[in-house]
């Protein structure tokens, strides 16, 4: 994400060079307030399982563990460059990392399966605030 603005040529005065990771992490931090925004309206507006069935948080609870998991591992880590203390070192952190991606991309096929399975062969109203909540979540 954080090569979006490499292609946009505004304006040649503006050096977004350095602004460039400070600004795909705004847009990643606004998405995921958006995401967490949504699914708390949807579960204020439908307060019953019937209507929207509040296991669902699951996949969104999984998937922001999921981003906390990842971004609590530089770049440094992974490479083995600052990182050298701890049970497992440089290994460690990738495992992490690993583990991290593998929740997070668990979640949004667990979500697409809800979407899928439980709304759209369903015809029911809130069939999309699940999978854009963890679209959200997962940017």
């Amino acid at each position: 994400m954080s090569g979006f603005l490499e292609g946009l040529r505004c304006s040649e005065c503006i050096d977004w060079g350095e602004k460039r990771n400070t600004i795909a992490s705004i847009a990643a931090g606004v998405l995921f307030f958006t995401g967490w925004w949504i699914i708390i309206d949807a579960a204020v507006i439908y307060p019953t399982m019937e209507e929207f069935n509040h296991s669902y948080h699951a996949c969104g609870v999984i998937a922001t563990i999921a981003f906390l998991m990842i971004n609590a591992v530089s770049n440094g880590q992974v490479r083995g460059d600052s990182y050298s203390e701890g049970c497992l070192g440089q290994t460690g952190a990738r495992i992490w990392l690993f583990i991290g991606f593998m929740l997070a991309f668990g979640s949004l096929i667990a979500s697409m399966w809800i979407l899928f399975g439980g709304y759209v062969a369903k015809g029911k109203r809130a069939a999309y605030i699940l999978l854009q909540w963890n679209t959200e979540i997962e940017h």
